[in-house]
């Protein structure tokens, strides 16, 4: 048996010896080997040299420094506890950027790509190789006012790559990949934040409106939201009120635009009328009331933004041949070439010329609805006898075609056959919520409704402590 202490050296030759074996060279690269000879008597180890190994005379030469420094087996044997040796991670050194230099222009009309190439010092055959790229990089060549384009150029002169920004929030980048270039355009996302508005109308909508601080953008849109009920240049009074919560945008902590508006509430007359933009299961999103129904109708109230210029009259007096005859639709007074759209969707039943209406469009929506578009300059891109079209979409411009006195719309409601009153019929409603995302919308509506009230309130608190 062998002592104690024989054993423990024992023990720690077998660490430092295999710790040196694989931290030691490989044989094809190694110098010379070192071998160890225990005394377990004494308790002493030591280290012998052995023959020279024949070193592979094809391997290259250690360097100098690599010489003149003994190898990690040598340094195990100075001393018989050894540590394990850690590795260090060493950061390869990455090279660095090459420094580009920028020049950016403003695009403005009558810019081409190639005359933006030419200032930036580049020639159509760059130009070319750029919008031929990969990716999105053909985009490059749709081009417009009010956009900016920048041109990065490396030391050496060459083009490493073109931004073209296309607002705050989206930019074509186009970046040099070997030899060849690469697009794709990069959109930031904006943050949202809710906001509120609230206002009396003393005057009109659009005062009003500029007054609690809304934009024209967000006044068009309130407007549409309740069009489908109120007519906003007959219906609204004096002492009406409006309430908006609605998003504000921000980049990098500033606010640059103004998004959707998420609800509203609209009291004419008296009435209350709210709105709620949701979001289905399926993405879709659109203006419901709290109780689900939808804020559209299946028709537009008015197919054209102008001004009545004679209404709905069955006892009328033409004003051409100077005889009663009924007035079965109504006019609306507006520049020739103003856009007409489709009050509804459905299929056109006729268009072209139809006598006094002149060049005319008639739309069959279901199986008895029908309304009448007449006296236009011309037919809208598409629209003949079959064609299908979704509501809102452009079926003609306004003119003086037929038998009128001046360039205007002259458009028909008609209901099993029968005219009806455009303005006053009641419209059939769009979808509502269906039953099946019904418990999902009311959880949404009470969240909304009880935004409403906070922001009323502090608006209110607000208004005191002004007045204060």
């Amino acid at each position: 048996m062998f002592p104690k202490t024989h054993i423990t050296i024992a023990a720690g030759v077998t660490v430092v010896v295999t710790a040196a074996i694989l931290m030691s060279p490989s044989s094809n690269v190694e110098a010379k080997r070192m071998s160890y000879a225990l005394d377990l008597e004494q308790g002493t180890v030591s280290s012998t040299q052995p023959e020279p190994v024949q070193q592979d005379t094809t391997a290259a030469p250690l360097p100098e420094k690599a010489k003149a420094e003994p190898s990690s087996a040598e340094n195990a044997t100075n001393e018989v506890a050894v540590a394990s040796p850690v590795q260090q991670n060493v950061e390869p050194d990455v090279p660095a950027a090459p420094r580009l230099e920028w020049q950016t222009y403003a695009i403005k009309s009558g810019d081409t790509l190639s005359s933006l190439f030419k200032k930036a010092g580049f020639n159509d055959g760059i130009m070319l190789s750029v919008i031929h790229g990969k990716g999105e990089a053909e985009k490059l060549q749709r081009l417009y006012a009010g956009e900016t384009i920048r041109f990065a150029t490396t030391e050496d002169g060459n083009l490493a790559g073109v931004d073209l920004q296309r607002n705050l929030l989206e930019t074509l980048k186009i970046r040099k990949e070997g030899d060849t270039y690469a697009g794709e355009t990069e959109v930031r996302k904006p943050e949202s934040r809710p906001a509120f508005a609230s206002g009396t109308i003393d005057g009109s909508l659009y005062l009003a409106a500029r007054e609690a601080g809304l934009n024209d953008r967000l006044t068009m849109e309130l407007a549409g939201i309740f069009g489908w009920d109120i007519d906003f240049v007959y219906d609204v009074r004096k002492g009406d009120q409006f309430e908006v919560v609605y998003e504000e945008l921000y980049l990098d902590g500033e606010k640059f635009d103004t998004g959707r508006i998420l609800s509203a509430r609209f009291v004419n007359r008296g009435e209350e009328n709210i709105a709620l933009l949701y979001t289905d299961s399926n993405g879709d999103s659109d203006y419901y009331a709290p109780n689900g129904k939808s804020m559209r109708k299946a028709f537009l109230r008015t197919p054209i933004n102008a001004r009545v210029s004679s209404p709905f009259n069955l006892q009328r007096r033409h004003p051409v041949l100077d005889v009663v005859r009924p007035h079965e639709g109504t006019d609306y007074a507006a520049p020739p070439g103003t856009p007409i759209k489709a009050a509804g969707s459905g299929r056109v039943k006729f268009a072209g010329w139809k006598g006094g209406y002149g060049r005319t469009v008639i739309l069959q929506h279901g199986d008895n609805i029908t309304t009448l578009y007449a006296h236009m300059s011309r037919l809208g891109k598409g629209i003949k006898n079959g064609t299908r079209v979704k509501q809102g979409q452009t079926i003609g411009h306004v003119g003086s075609s037929g038998m009128v006195t001046g360039p205007h719309l002259h458009y028909e409601f008609r209901l099993n056959g029968a005219p009806r009153n455009s303005r006053t019929v009641k419209l059939p409603d769009a979808k509502p919520i269906p039953s099946a995302e019904m418990a999902r919308f009311k959880k949404f509506t009470e969240q909304r409704l009880a935004q409403f009230d906070v922001f009323r309130e502090s608006y209110q608190q607000l208004a005191l402590a002004t007045d204060d």
